[in-house]
């Protein structure tokens, strides 16, 4: 098992939060532990709004605590109703992610209010934000995340695994339970990929210059991530219709074969060339030759005639699935050429040891 870099910040955020409400002497540090628990992000962005949102959800978990106290005491009863209040009010605002640090706010101060309730209120008030303030110091200077390398390699991963199935599955040598099991863990890895996505777009840049490059990756790797869909897509539809496919002229099979073949290698080509593995000027297509449209539509009017109107919309949908993924594919390397000529030498995906998620 791989510690990832969000439980060494965990860790980290405890210790730090611990050491300054000990060293303030502060009472009951434990609950800024508590706090830093809950605001530890996994980007410096969420991080930063988690910061907005806590505040505001601490003073309202406070103030609330503050009133019921004086106006109606500390009794369990009414300390659960003056929870049931809160939770009502930040859901109101649309800050129900700060609900758990707001109760243990509201069960900080009321739990033992003493006479000078405002000041003791204020004292536990402070010490759950210091660990709010920890966790954010934690996750902007240690273990910043590198969530562009994640995803890189999540979908090169994924593109692998996709296309060594549409390599089996147009030769009839996949096992059909196998497979099935597998796409719907591809499945899931494609919204792991989405997640992973939204991650990097919410990481920050600190210099201005750095804008341009991160917006022209955003849109290549939301193509990316739409080519490992129609990729995915393809692999469905093989497997869907093998019976109908396995029984069509040999000749036949034998160019589907090769057209995929031909999308497989220039999709890992184009992956290759992203990272300056291939020369941008080299062509994708370079020693290997597919089908273009025509050809493809082509194909399938051939079997028209030989074959049942059933098996001949089954045989429409596995061309059109691969003249969306060949589309999806030529934009793709469009893209990566055209951002390759202006800002190659900012486009160094590091090859390094990540926690894989």
């Amino acid at each position: 098992m791989k510690l990832g870099a969000r439980i060494f910040k965990t860790g980290l955020a405890i210790i730090l939060s611990l050491f300054i409400a000990r060293l303030f002497e502060l009472p009951s540090p434990v609950f800024a532990g508590i706090a830093a628990i809950f605001a530890v992000q996994p980007t410096i962005y969420r991080s930063y709004l988690s910061i907005i949102e806590q505040i505001q959800g601490n003073l309202i978990g406070a103030i609330i605590s503050v009133l019921f106290v004086l106006l109606l005491g500390n009794d369990i009863i009414i300390i659960g109703l003056a929870a049931i209040i809160v939770i009502t009010i930040n859901l109101k605002l649309k800050i129900e992610n700060t609900i758990p640090l707001s109760l243990v706010t509201v069960i900080a101060i009321m739990e033992n209010p003493g006479d000078g309730t405002i000041e003791f209120s204020l004292i536990r008030f402070s010490t759950i934000m210091l660990g709010v303030l920890s966790a954010f110091i934690v996750n902007l200077v240690f273990l910043p995340p590198k969530y562009e390398t994640k995803l890189y390699y999540k979908l090169s991963n994924t593109t692998e695994e996709i296309t060594k199935w549409i390599r089996m599955n147009s030769r009839h040598a996949s096992e059909h339970t196998l497979l099935k099991n597998d796409i719907e863990k591809l499945k899931e890895t494609t919204i792991k990929i989405d997640q992973l996505f939204i991650m990097y777009k919410e990481e920050r840049n600190y210099f201005k210059r750095n804008d341009i490059v991160k917006a022209r990756k955003l849109v290549i790797y939301r193509q990316m991530i739409s080519l490992t869909k129609r990729a995915l897509e393809t692999l469905k539809r093989l497997h869907r219709f093998e019976n109908e496919l396995s029984h069509l002229p040999d000749q036949f099979q034998s160019e589907i074969q090769h057209h995929l073949d031909c999308l497989i290698d220039r999709h890992e080509q184009v992956m290759l060339k992203f990272i300056g593995k291939i020369k941008p000027q080299v062509p994708i297509t370079e020693g290997s030759y597919c089908l273009n449209k025509k050809e493809l539509f082509n194909l399938l009017l051939s079997q028209q005639k030989a074959e049942d109107e059933t098996a001949f919309f089954h045989t429409m949908q596995v061309i059109s699935a691969m003249i969306e993924y060949d589309e999806h594919l030529e934009h793709l390397d469009v893209l990566i050429t055209s951002f390759l000529s202006y800002h190659k030498d900012e486009n160094e995906v590091t090859i390094e040891e990540e926690m894989r998620e």
